[in-house]
């Protein structure tokens, strides 16, 4: 009876995430055709001062598409790995990517490069370093590394600065938070602060190295929601939705994970819910806090679906995916 099920046919089938990865790309490059003049829309906000400087050394708006999609792809095969190494879904599954992929997908207007996708990439890095760091004596190398990223992804995107506090609560909760591993952490975030400092002092250049801290205190108008497009609302409702039933049944049946693993998802539930915080704080940063969003959203919903078996699940498996049907409609219509 299991297997009669579209949804557990979809999630234990091999040639899901082919068959997702092959749609997701003739989406991509179509839309790219369709609306060429997405490269040309500004974003929201102020776009970081070192990520203006690196676009201006990139191509035109087809070759951003490119090296967004490419970005996109590595953090898919990141989240194999992240499964492969730690077991957050008890099965071998490639469902939580063939998930990112469609939540990318659906939006056309994330197929752009954003400061975001770097950071997104960078914070999936150091989470795998937090993750190793689970219950280690000698936790400092994982933590230095872990914070190394987020040091190095915060000079792109400086609010990701921000989720050092989180990292260290949840190292705290991982019970390898020490003093050691403590001074590790700091070590590895100034380590990419330090380089940049050289460069700003022997070149005089010292705005450089002020520029990531004035950014990050720089706050625009707390819950201004009404900054946000018509397809981003859309896109955190149907975000938040997922987010509430795979969070409850997380809650619900951790039992039949092994505690290491329940402490996994409890950081990856934490971390959503910081984020969905972080955006009604500050609407402005949604275009670059969306792929992070992405990343923590398709682990929880592809451990719903891959380990429940039933005629609800089965039910919204299928509501869920008309429902991301009608999305990419929605943002489609809004770009013509």
């Amino acid at each position: 009876m299991r297997n009669k099920r579209l949804q557990n046919q979809v999630t234990a089938g091999r040639f899901t995430l082919p068959a997702v990865t092959l749609i997701c790309t003739l989406c991509w490059v179509s839309t790219s055709f369709l609306f060429p003049q997405l490269a040309s829309i500004p974003t929201q906000g102020n776009q970081p001062f070192f990520w203006q400087s690196i676009q201006s050394f990139l191509l035109p708006g087809w070759a951003e598409r490119i090296v967004s999609f490419l970005i996109y792809a590595i953090i898919g095969y990141f989240l194999i790995e992240l499964n492969n190494q730690f077991g957050i879904i008890r099965m071998r599954a490639s469902m939580q990517t063939a998930i990112y992929f469609l939540f990318v997908t659906v939006c056309p207007e994330m197929h752009l490069l954003y400061a975001g996708d770097i950071a997104a990439l960078a914070s999936l890095i150091s989470i795998y370093f937090l993750f190793r760091s689970y219950q280690q004596s000698h936790a400092a190398g994982y933590l230095f590394y872990s914070f190394l990223f987020i040091g190095m992804g915060s000079i792109i995107f400086p609010q990701l600065t921000v989720f050092s506090v989180l990292w260290i609560l949840e190292a705290y909760r991982f019970q390898s938070l020490t003093l050691r591993s403590f001074c590790g952490a700091l070590l590895g975030w100034i380590l990419p602060y330090w380089f940049l400092f050289g460069h700003a002092f022997f070149y005089n250049e010292m705005d450089l190295f002020y520029r990531p801290f004035i950014e990050l205190s720089t706050f625009g108008e707390a819950f201004h929601l009404q900054t946000l497009q018509s397809w981003e609302l859309a896109i955190l409702g149907y975000l938040l939705v997922l987010f509430i039933v795979s969070a409850v049944h997380c809650i619900a049946a951790g039992f039949e994970d092994k505690i290491r693993t329940r402490a996994y998802l409890q950081f990856l539930i934490d971390l959503t819910i910081f984020l969905f915080l972080l955006i009604a704080i500050q609407p402005n940063y949604c275009n670059d806090l969306l792929p992070l969003l992405m990343i923590s959203n398709s682990i929880l919903i592809g451990h719903f679906f891959v380990l429940t078996n039933s005629k609800s699940s089965n039910v919204f498996f299928i509501i869920s995916l008309v429902s991301l049907t009608l999305l990419f409609a929605f943002n489609i219509w809004t770009l013509l």
